[in-house]
């Protein structure tokens, strides 16, 4: 029994990381946008992961956009999300952290 629930909570893992980061990506685009600001990105990808999970995993996550220089002097929005995916049993939490981070090419106006 204690392996299957293992199991299982990889496989949600495994899941929720995969929707972050899309999300994060997604983010990272709109905020590049030439008309939109870029550190809407952020509250776009917690809008995301809401649609597409849950407004508790949205909750538990901290998105951030931001513009940065690139390597060749290009400007990118950048959208860097961490949280934790909830447990399957309840009373340990959230255990497992995520990281997920997405980038964009800022549009020129």
């Amino acid at each position: 029994m204690g392996l299957l629930l293992a199991v299982l909570q990889l496989a949600v893992y495994v899941h929720v990381r995969n929707v972050i980061a899309a999300s994060a990506q997604e983010g990272a685009r709109y905020g590049a946008n030439a008309d939109v600001d870029s550190t809407a990105g952020g509250e776009r990808t917690r809008l995301l992961v809401t649609n597409a999970l849950s407004a508790d995993t949205a909750d538990g996550l901290s998105c951030t956009a931001a513009e940065e220089t690139g390597a060749a002097g290009a400007i990118l929005v950048v959208v860097r999300c961490t949280g934790a995916v909830p447990s399957l049993f309840a009373p340990l939490g959230d255990l497992l952290r995520i990281d997920a981070t997405g980038r964009a090419l800022k549009e020129g106006r």
